[in-house]
């Protein structure tokens, strides 16, 4: 965070010093109690109604609270704090918001979508932090309550910024953008998931939408030209800058001659009437237009568009996207046990269609969770679509992914279908078909430890025997 005199915090809120001094300069800043308080020289927004450990904030001072507390409660703050009364904490959160964001001309970026975020996200960083000093989502933590942070990150040595929104309910995109005023915002894909928060797959677009909305006057959109759930976003209002990526004539950052190659996907990539040899690490067509989405972005940001697709080529593929390792008797494991929606499956059953050719292919498949009342219909959808492949085992794992088996078989899948309530069990289907012929695919929810151990037993089993 950039330090900010408490004297002048003061005068912008209008707010009203009731104890200590303003003559000191606040370097962190939180909402207390969504937050943790770690730091001195902390800012916090202190509601009304929050019970408040006077002593740990003293205990971390200097501390400055900024409350619109009863002027009782004032009393209980101790001398290494500094108290600003205010009329509204809402009101006042919010201009400190408004105001921090302003101090900085900088290119902001904010991904959504349902596949690909972090991915997006994480090649617009590697791509830029070569030369440039990168604010950056960690991960896939993107819930809206760390969007706070995650702006008081940015400094006076920040020349970019680059965040993944969470979307858990209608209105979180809106918040975010509320909050990083994006000047560039993207929209990797529109598939399903979250139905539980969003009703139906039309309260979900229209909650991925909300970016549209949120990006600053005289931005960016950057969108997928291919997909059909984002043709259903509406553009009507934006008036700023949209640029397509996709394999279609219709995008402005394409790609063609995909190929899968040695640890990563080859491609030809067209902007601006030329063409460059691409190459991106970590398989699958989707990982391709995770690549044109990051390109766009940083072309936008003015950075040469032959040094991107070079910087890209040293990118490194996240733990648990479609990580490939050696398993038990020469097999091929598949680790995608990052997240788990329909949209994932398909594409990891794609880059199986590709790399399986000639394997004894093996899924082990997990529950999908947060699809409301449209669970069944999504797991027997992934039935169909594993019952349509040349499969040699369907292994589920849950009572929802269940679904998935029981269409498998009703579609006439030919694979040998096994179905568990949970990982015990499945080494004794496993073991006896688990060899140089053998490829397997273990994809499941990341809020299922169980499988993610499951899969990692998998990758370690062979350096133990």
């Amino acid at each position: 965070m950039k330090p900010l005199l408490v004297k002048d915090i003061r005068k912008l809120l209008q707010g009203e010093l009731i104890t200590g001094s303003e003559l000191w300069k606040v370097r962190d800043a939180i909402y207390y109690n969504r937050h943790d308080l770690t730091n001195r020289h902390t800012l916090m927004f202190v509601s009304r109604n929050d019970s408040v450990n006077w002593n740990e904030i003293n205990n971390k001072g200097p501390s400055l609270v900024i409350s619109d507390m009863p002027a009782s409660e004032f009393k209980k703050a101790l001398p290494n704090t500094t108290v600003i009364k205010v009329a509204s904490l809402v009101q006042s959160y919010w201009k400190f918001i408004d105001y921090y964001r302003g101090l900085f001309q900088i290119p902001v970026v904010t991904i959504t979508g349902t596949c690909g975020k972090t991915t997006t996200k994480d090649m617009i960083k590697h791509i830029l932090s070569k030369d440039r000093n990168v604010q950056a989502s960690i991960s896939s933590k993107n819930e809206p309550r760390r969007s706070f942070p995650y702006l008081m990150g940015i400094d006076e040595r920040t020349d970019a910024a680059v965040f993944e929104h969470g979307l858990g309910n209608t209105g979180n995109i809106k918040h975010q953008c509320m909050i990083y005023q994006p000047t560039i915002g993207i929209i990797t894909n529109i598939g399903v998931h979250h139905l539980d928060g969003c009703k139906n797959l039309e309260g979900y677009i229209k909650a991925k939408s909300e970016i549209v909305g949120g990006i600053r006057e005289g931005g960016t959109l950057i969108l997928n030209a291919d997909d059909e759930n984002t043709k259903n976003v509406p553009l009507q209002s934006f008036k700023g800058k949209i640029i397509y990526f996709g394999i279609g004539m219709r995008a402005d950052f394409r790609a063609s001659k995909i190929k899968f190659s040695h640890r990563g996907m080859k491609f030809q990539f067209h902007v601006s009437s030329k063409t460059y040899e691409a190459f991106i690490p970590g398989y699958g067509e989707h990982q391709v237009y995770n690549a044109l989405a990051a390109l766009a972005a940083v072309h936008e940001m003015g950075m040469d568009i032959k040094e991107a697709i070079s910087r890209l080529r040293t990118y490194k593929n996240m733990t648990r996207h479609l990580e490939f390792s050696s398993g038990i008797g020469g097999s091929t494991i598949i680790d995608d046990t990052w997240t788990n929606n329909p949209t994932s499956v398909e594409a990891a059953l794609k880059v199986l269609d590709s790399i399986g050719k000639g394997k004894n292919v093996i899924l082990v498949l997990g529950d999908i969770n947060r699809l409301g009342n449209f669970e069944k219909k999504y797991h027997c959808e992934i039935g169909s679509l594993v019952a349509r492949r040349n499969i040699h085992t369907l292994i589920t794992i849950g009572a929802k992914a269940e679904d998935i088996a029981k269409q498998a078989i009703k579609d006439g899948s030919q694979a040998n279908v096994y179905i568990f309530k949970d990982v015990n069990g499945i080494n004794d289907i496993l073991d006896p078909i688990l060899d140089d012929k053998a490829i397997l695919l273990i994809k499941g929810p990341m809020s299922s430890r169980s499988m993610i151990n499951f899969a990692n037993s998998l990758k370690e089993k062979q350096s133990l025997r």
